[in-house]
């Protein structure tokens, strides 16, 4: 009788093997096998076995796996990772399965072999690719979180998550996302309820001594010197606020005879020259602050500019204005003015820069627009699809970490509500008033960089980074999806990619159309540029604005989250003990630290960008540019390596080797 022979390969992780029953059924074009229960295999990555059938089943299309318990033995859960299969006329089959199985339900899973839904004309392929979208957009609902902002996945308790996008084991025991983990790594937790001031900067310097990186430690040492702020408009955890200016905004009456510019030259002369740079932060205007302690907080809505100065090519702030309408209260600061006035101007413009960072550069533009990409992914795009083998790998944990997220740091009880200005009504409204104002082309690097103005900027590594990156992704997307797309006829055919467009315009950018953001794809073109955002979004976006968080926000003084003195309306007041009492207490300070350790620290299971442990491709061509991306990325980190070793301040976070493959954090 024809023979099947086959692997069954288990996933090389914590608790994947299984006690229970395994059957397997082969199902192709001409036939199908008996189902043939398979032996134990807890203890083995690879079980084999062999399948006889009465006569040649054509084609293999699918595979059903069904696992069951004994009779009064509990469910036990199993991580399958792939079935090869080699037939009588010796062709070999790939089934990638790679998720959990915890019932006792038959699943299906589709050979390999990347397939269109127009392309899929097999009765049997389109009725299970038909049945596996059914179920699931029955397990991937949208759900309103916050009216004005993108829609998330439905979700109950971390529980009812599919296991398919739940944390490994291993990631579940590492991350417990809870304040208080992070303040016994950082050996603060004595200090978690201290609702006192802090009566010196020595004191934060003793509380700030474990879990120190070498840039944090460079960050506390120069937290007050010009230099400093102005590089981290640039390359800091928030470059995207910064803009050359080459008009003076009408609200920032700032004149040739307020500021000094080095090299001589007038304020006109240097916009001119495009030598000006503004940083904005209108998004906060007419906001009141939140209570922290029950103490009112105080937010700002800053206007900064800042001069490229001719010798060292250093961006130097020369003015802020701490509030967006001028008036007598709301002084313009120099760096002319006392040691104390500008240090706390720059201290406002740091603390509103936390605000926007974190709602809108860090939560908004990567987090919740990659639960969109996600959750629109796994609704409208079959495991068979191209799209889907492409992109699943930049999904990974990113529902389980946002809705970790909403419970823990942004519910009513979570850091931002308990310790930042902007906890609670100003939240909702910072990020309503962000998202209204997203567009396509601000999350397409090139382009953001181009409207901004900012292509030749000196020392902007953030950008040189990213653009190498953008243009690695872009040529990858290409080579896999040219290989599927041969025309732009096959674009506007593909109905489930047109679905899951459209599903991200509507659920995740509101039906905007002002937002720019594609309601449907026509050419390949534009497929593989909206392609690169995805995954550019998910991955190297999410590493600029997360990974150095510790970095620049552990030392609070550089990074208040909240501060609790309004800001000098008169010049020569402050002194040192106005600033002490300007900044958050205790027990807002250390719960900021732990939260920024936390969210900087990657787990044990970490997946590198553009790594793939797990194979979903079976085709020469699309496995031949994964690797050929894997290279190219191994030389940009060899490149950033080298380019690092020369710089004062290396700027390591978008290291491909440093960033993870999806938000994963």
């Amino acid at each position: 009788m024809p023979e099947y022979k086959g692997v069954l390969t288990t996933e090389d992780r914590l608790w994947a093997g299984s006690f229970d029953h395994i059957s397997i059924k082969v199902v192709g074009t001409d036939g199908e096998s008996k189902r043939k229960t398979l032996p134990h295999f807890l203890s083995y990555p690879d079980s084999d076995f062999e399948i006889e059938v009465d006569r040649s089943i054509g084609k293999l299309v699918l595979i059903e796996l069904q696992k069951s318990s004994g009779i009064l033995l509990p469910q036990d859960s199993w991580y399958p990772a792939k079935v090869e299969l080699k037939s009588p006329e010796g062709k070999t089959f790939y089934f990638p399965i790679h998720r959990w199985i915890t019932d006792d339900e038959v699943h299906q899973f589709r050979e390999a072999t990347a397939c269109l839904v127009v392309d899929d004309t097999d009765p049997l392929a389109i009725h299970s690719r038909t049945e596996e979208l059914k179920l699931r957009k029955e397990q991937y609902c949208w759900n309103i979180y916050l009216a004005g902002l993108p829609q998330c996945m439905k979700i109950d308790n971390v529980h009812t998550l599919p296991d398919e996008v739940r944390f490994s084991f291993t990631k579940e025991v590492e991350f417990g996302f809870t304040n208080l983990q992070g303040l016994i790594e950082l050996k603060l937790d004595g200090l978690a309820d201290c609702k006192e001031q802090w009566t010196s900067i020595d004191d934060i310097g003793k509380v700030f001594r474990h879990k120190q990186t070498a840039l944090s430690e460079y960050v506390q040492q120069n937290w007050m010197k010009d230099s400093l702020f102005g590089y981290q408009f640039l390359n800091g955890v928030n470059p995207m606020v910064i803009r050359r200016c080459s008009v003076l905004p009408e609200n920032f009456p700032v004149t040739d005879q307020m500021v000094f510019l080095d090299g001589g030259k007038s304020l006109a002369e240097e916009m001119q020259n495009g030598n000006i740079f503004l940083c904005d932060y209108k998004l906060l205007d007419g906001l009141k602050a939140n209570e922290v302690n029950g103490k009112q907080q105080y937010l700002m809505a800053p206007l900064v500019l800042l001069h490229k100065t001719p010798k060292k090519d250093q961006l130097m702030p020369i003015a802020i204005q701490l509030k967006q309408e001028p008036s007598k209260d709301n002084p313009i600061f120099f760096p002319t003015d006392s040691e104390y006035d500008w240090l706390l101007a720059k201290m406002f413009v740091r603390s509103a820069d936390f605000q926007v960072h974190q709602l809108n550069s860090h939560l908004l533009r990567t987090h919740l627009l990659a639960e969109v990409f996600s959750v629109s992914i796994l609704r409208n795009l079959p495991m068979v699809h191209p799209l889907y083998k492409l992109l699943v790998p930049n999904t990974r944990y990113t529902l389980q970490i946002n809705f970790l997220a909403r419970e823990l740091l942004i519910s009513d009880g979570g850091f931002f509500n308990k310790f930042t200005a902007s906890g609670g009504e100003p939240m909702q409204k910072i990020l309503q008033k962000a998202n209204s104002s997203i567009t396509y082309t601000s999350l397409c690097v090139r382009d953001d960089i181009k409207e901004r103005g900012l292509e030749s900027v000196p020392h902007y590594y953030y950008r040189d980074d990213a653009f190498q990156i953008w243009d690695i992704i872009n040529r990858f997307v290409q080579g896999v999806l040219g290989y599927y797309y041969k025309d732009d006829s096959d674009v506007q055919r593909d109905t489930e990619l047109q679905t899951w467009v459209l599903e991200i315009f509507e659920h995740g950018f509101l039906s905007r159309p002002e937002s720019g953001m594609p309601q449907r794809l026509n050419t390949v073109a534009e497929l593989v540029k909206f392609i690169t955002m995805v995954i550019f979004t998910c991955s190297a976006q999410h590493g600029a604005v997360n990974n150095g968080q510790f970095d620049y926000g552990s030392w609070m003084p550089n990074t208040p989250a909240t501060l609790q003195r309004p800001p000098p309306t008169t010049k020569g007041t402050s002194d040192l003990s106005s600033l002490l009492e300007t900044l958050p207490d205790v027990n807002a300070t250390v719960h900021g630290m732990a939260i920024m350790y936390l969210l900087s620290k990657p787990s044990s299971d970490f997946v590198p960008f553009g790594h793939y442990p797990e194979e979903y491709f079976s085709e020469i061509v699309p496995r031949q540019q994964m690797h050929l991306f894997k290279g190219e990325l191994g030389l940009l980190n060899s490149k950033i390596e080298a380019r690092n070793l020369g710089l004062k301040i290396p700027y390591t976070f978008l290291d491909p080797a440093l960033m993870e493959n999806s938000v994963a954090i």
